[in-house]
């Protein structure tokens, strides 16, 4: 009984730190691997933006939406100016460089200028 007792506390003491070692593999990747569901701009601008900008709106500032309309008003007249404000900010909102990761800041501007010519119409 004592031989296999053993055999047992070998094998299960092998699946933790193999378990262990893929655990601690996994979390050293950098954050861009880590978040496979943020390869489109619709995970990104729900992941990042929209608990301001629900449906392209601004819970904070109602005239700093996204809406085609604001973002002219404001001089925001192309994908690339929504990229600078979503990794730099812009007035009480500050950057998210780091959320977005490489490339993503724009991925994320060409998801939200589409959504505003189509005035945020989901299909």
């Amino acid at each position: 009984m004592k031989k296999y007792t053993n055999f047992f506390f070998i094998k299960l003491r092998g699946f933790f730190l193999i378990s262990i070692c893929c655990t601690c593999f996994y979390l050293s990747l950098p954050k861009e691997l880590n978040a496979i569901e943020a390869d489109s701009g619709k995970n990104l601008f729900n992941h990042n933006c929209a608990g301001c900008h629900i449906n392209g709106g601004n819970i904070i500032r109602r005239s700093k939406n996204l809406k085609i309309s604001s973002l002219k008003r404001n001089g925001i007249d192309n994908p690339e100016a929504i990229a600078n404000i979503a990794r730099q900010g812009v007035g009480i909102m500050s950057g998210y460089e780091d959320e977005l990761g490489d490339n993503g800041d724009q991925i994320v501007a060409n998801w939200v200028w589409e959504q505003a010519q189509k005035a945020w119409v989901q299909e």
